[in-house]
């Protein structure tokens, strides 16, 4: 079959408002689920899948046309993030509930800024820094499989994708969903008072994340799980520093309170040097930017065609002022006086300024370990730290409760808006990898992404309200006689609070945060020293294998492991060039499936949880079975593990 034209449509009416709805529907349950649990999922995948379905249904769709419709969905899976942050003014008592225009203009304007951000950043981290962009692959190797318009998609790719895609979904239904296999297994030793925790979680989208990304950065992320769990732990505890019941939950403890804010001193080492290291690339695509508009940009090929960086440029002054008069209205409520221009002035710079940093240091995590496993809250943790230091410095210390809920809240805010800037370029950047692979048309994605972060800000806000009045927050009840037993934890929006209160209030342990930047100075050295050598070894990577759960990055080893042992088993085998392309493109299609799976189900728990109105409403099993789902999900999980090893060791027939 012949390739689609050139000219297939791209942007269509259709398209548009598919992509509307299941931002709406999508963003419903990632707000319930990034509530109740902590954690929301990547929406980029499923609308993928989806948008097939409904369009070839309609007749005359193209794989340009169903990468528009995931570029747009995706926003839901981002801009909810938000929600690590905000709910915590509810929580401080700074907002009674979530005031509309406030929150719609906060949402709009992050995330108009961040696709600002990375249009700039696109060239620098797209195209000019060899990232595997795990999730944006695998979101292109979903769409070529699927379209039925040309010869995009590999011979057989659909058969492994699909059947890898419904054996994960089948794992992540019994696992997440029914709880007859345990979603992981994990143990805590001690020695002494000292405390060791083992542990892996039986995700197949994190092994396929693994396999993806390659064993460098694994390696970086079991380098920050040694440090983690393997040094800092077993000492504070050994020093008396555990608080909770029983030895699992004390090591938890000290690592959520304690070592957590180690890897976010790394982390904000390892972003200025990521940003740093990559200025010269992104002042080089600035610069060629400005070249093309000043030339018109006609000689730029299609596939290469951004919106104008004339147009991206004064769309970032006006969205600035904006944003200044959003913390104008904010601030008015506080007796600043002569101040609150100062303060506007210095809350509106830092957002703008700081927001590129953390957004290039995202776009530069999503192309190494992809969008689900990017630290948006551990961007959050550093910006409150930041901004809970710097307004105090501005202002004075504050006086009284009202002044420190005011300091509080207005960190609370510039967190907000710079988690929304970066978790919008993280996805944005995400998905431009995906239209380089399936040669689509830069600036209509981009196009289609505002489009996307329209329709979310618009609908967050009354989203945000009803499950607040439904069901209220811990601590922040809206109204007497509610059950606080049915009330959202918003875990994230909670630490963020606490974080911020124990800076107002001299009580966060600092003493965690710079160990960490002393460690993210080393570790900048090693990257260098080991780039230099053509290895690859990311320092911001080592922070965040010490900041996310310890089942998560073993997971995601374990995928990197089986792609580093595959390509030594082929390479030594005979007719190795050739049977290591066609491995490599099989274990690829496979790894997308197990993303494709387990997102799908993801989106089909919560919204089974949003429309019964609880969680875990498919569980069929007790605590009691808790035991046996341990051993079934290891033995399942280990079978599955050892399957996909021998699948992608070998070339598959011609």
């Amino acid at each position: 079959m012949k390739n689609p034209p050139a000219h297939a449509a791209e942007l269509t009416l259709r398209g548009l408002l598919l992509g509307a709805v299941i931002t709406v529907v999508f963003m419903t349950a990632n707000l319930y689920m990034g509530l109740k649990t902590g954690v929301t999922f990547s929406t980029s995948i499923p609308a993928a899948m989806l948008s097939m379905g409904v369009l070839r249904l309609v007749g005359n769709a193209n794989i340009f046309e169903n990468n528009i419709v995931q570029t747009q969905a995706s926003a839901a899976g981002t801009l909810c993030n938000v929600i690590l942050v905000l709910p915590g003014l509810v929580l401080i008592g700074h907002w009674s509930d979530f005031p509309y225009w406030q929150t719609t203009g906060l949402c709009l304007i992050g995330g108009l800024l961040g696709i600002a951000y990375s249009i700039p950043l696109r060239r620098a981290l797209v195209m000019g820094a060899g990232l595997p962009y795990p999730e944006g692959t695998a979101a292109a190797e979903v769409l070529r499989a699927g379209d039925s318009s040309g010869d995009a998609a590999p011979r057989g790719g659909l058969r492994p994708l699909l059947g890898a895609a419904a054996l994960a979904g089948l794992v992540g239904l019994s696992t997440t969903g029914f709880r007859v296999l345990a979603d992981g297994m994990h143990a805590t030793v001690a020695a002494g008072s000292a405390l060791f925790r083992f542990g892996t979680g039986f995700s197949l989208a994190l092994v396929g994340v693994g396999y993806l990304v390659g064993l460098g950065a694994c390696l970086a992320l079991l380098t920050g799980v040694a440090i983690a769990w393997g040094v800092a732990v077993p000492v504070l505890t050994a020093l008396g520093s555990a608080s909770g019941e029983g030895a699992d939950a004390a090591a938890r403890a000290v690592w959520s309170d304690q070592v957590r804010l180690i890897g976010a001193g790394i982390i904000a080492v390892g972003a200025l040097w990521t940003v740093a290291s990559l200025a010269r690339q992104i002042a080089g695509s600035m610069k060629a930017a400005f070249a093309s508009a000043r030339t018109g940009g006609a000689e730029i090929p299609r596939q290469e065609r951004d919106l104008p960086i004339t147009w991206v440029a004064g769309a970032t002054l006006g969205l600035a002022a904006l944003l200044a008069g959003l913390f104008w209205i904010f601030a008015s409520g506080a007796d600043l006086g002569a101040l609150h221009i100062a303060v506007v002035a210095v809350a509106t710079v830092f957002a703008v300024m700081f927001g590129f940093l953390m957004a290039a240091a995202c776009g530069y995590l999503a192309g190494l370990l992809g969008s689900s496993s990017s630290p948006i809250s551990g961007i959050g943790i550093l910006t409150t730290l930041v901004t809970a230091l710097l307004i105090p410095l501005l202002i004075g210390r504050s006086a009284g409760p009202e002044g420190d809920r005011f300091v509080i809240g207005l960190a609370l805010l510039l967190a907000a808006v710079v988690v929304t800037t970066a978790s919008i370029a993280n996805d944005n950047l995400q998905d431009l990898k995906t239209g380089q692979l399936v040669d689509a048309t830069p600036w209509r994605q981009q196009v289609a992404l505002m489009a996307g972060v329209t329709v979310g800000a618009l609908v967050i806000a009354p989203l945000l309200s009803l499950l607040y009045q439904a069901y209220g927050f811990a601590q922040a009840l809206p109204r007497p006689g509610m059950d606080p037993g049915n009330a959202l934890p918003a875990p994230q929006a909670a630490l963020m609070t606490q974080i911020a209160s124990g800076i107002v209030h001299g009580e966060l342990p600092w003493t965690m945060v710079l160990v960490g930047a002393a460690l993210g100075v080393v570790f900048v050295v090693i990257e260098t020293l080991l780039r230099r050598r053509e290895l690859s070894f990311p320092a911001l990577t080592v922070g965040i294998g010490i900041y996310l759960p310890l089942e998560v990055v073993v997971t995601i080893a374990i995928g990197g492991v089986i792609g580093w042992l595959a390509r030594r088993r082929l390479r030594a085998g005979p007719g190795s060039d050739e049977a290591e392309p066609l491995a490599r493109r099989r274990g690829v299609l496979i790894a997308s499936g197990f993303l494709v799976g387990e997102s799908i189900v993801g989106v089909l728990l919560a919204a089974a949880d949003t429309l019964s109105g609880r969680s875990s409403s498919l569980v069929l099993v007790g605590p009691d079975f808790a035991p046996v789902a341990t051993g079934l999900g290891a033995v399942v999980f280990a079978a599955i593990v050892l399957g996909f090893q021998h699948l992608v060791s070998r070339a598959p027939p011609a």
